[in-house]
């Protein structure tokens, strides 16, 4: 949306903003299942409850979004948050929590998994997959953020490539895994990164693609039917979730009681200052999810 690359349609004058915490300070008559003071989030797609809708409606979209002090929501687009989590950790579990539970699918702990780049979604799915005992390779430009990020995990958990350095860093995740290759990719670049992520990619594989931060060049798509048919590997769009996965990762948040402290990046930003955090965030100096505080 900052660069005007954006594939789908957004409102002309709407209010930004996917994810958030937020706390119930009224009801109407009807409502059931929540309280005065409870700590809820709004699903993404706001009509994404069974799975069969044909039309959605996207916070910070096509809907307005939640970059706002007050809002009113329908009871059934929201779910109970995690109550170990502080309200930083809690407001990144909407958008990059589902997507990244749904990227996962909670492979078994002899999995491994490519995460691609230090955004929201491949930090949340790095926890998560620390939590369930899945080896890690990730990748970023900055070797100064991989080594912050390899220290999260217990040595040998976390594996980094710095892609700058590793051009063809499929051949890098193919070494590191003696020629196996990942179980799950985590695609954030698109049509530019995918023939890469399907090089490396083991058999009966799975391609989570989330993104197209490379953009849609069309003439640089990949020859993607051999090496699916070779390896029997199977690509999966992910657009977050349903209201039920997000219900189900809340689950295991607060079952496994995950800390999300290593998603934030270092910088909060005031209410007052949220053009300064959209500014951050264009520029790529970010690890994980950058935070606007109310």
């Amino acid at each position: 949306m900052i660069n005007g690359k954006y594939p789908s349609h957004a409102l002309e004058q709407g209010i930004p903003a996917s994810d958030c915490a937020a706390e119930v300070i009224a009801m109407g008559e009807n409502v059931s299942g929540f309280e005065i003071g409870d700590r809820v989030a709004p699903i993404f797609d706001l009509n994404a409850l069974e799975g069969t809708e044909t039309i959605k409606r996207t916070l910070g979209g096509d809907a307005d979004g939640v970059l706002r002090e007050f809002a009113i929501f329908d009871q059934a687009v929201l779910v109970h948050l995690p109550e170990h989590l502080s309200w930083e950790e809690a407001a990144c579990v909407t958008v990059a929590g589902t997507t990244a539970w749904n990227c996962l699918n909670m492979p078994n702990d002899e999995g491994i998994v490519l995460l691609q780049g230090t955004g929201g979604v491949s930090m949340f799915a790095l926890l998560l997959c620390l939590t369930a005992g899945i080896h890690i390779i990730i990748t970023s430009s900055s070797d100064e953020k991989l080594e912050k990020i390899k220290a999260l995990g217990p040595p040998g958990t976390i594996e980094t490539i710095n892609y700058k350095k590793h051009h063809k860093w499929e051949d890098e995740v193919k070494r590191l895994t003696n020629d196996r290759g990942v179980d799950i990719v985590i695609e954030t670049g698109g049509p530019t990164t995918l023939g890469q992520s399907l090089d490396c990619l083991a058999r009966r594989g799975t391609i989570s693609l989330i993104g197209i931060l490379g953009g849609l060049q069309m003439d640089r798509h990949p020859d993607v039917y051999t090496p699916l048919f070779q390896k029997t590997a199977t690509i999966k769009a992910i657009f977050v979730g349903l209201k039920v996965d997000q219900e189900n990762l809340c689950d295991y948040l607060s079952e496994h009681k995950i800390s999300l402290k290593p998603l934030l990046d270092d910088r909060i930003f005031s209410f007052e200052d949220s053009q300064g955090a959209f500014d951050y965030l264009y520029s790529g100096q970010h690890t994980g999810k950058v935070v606007i505080k109310l």
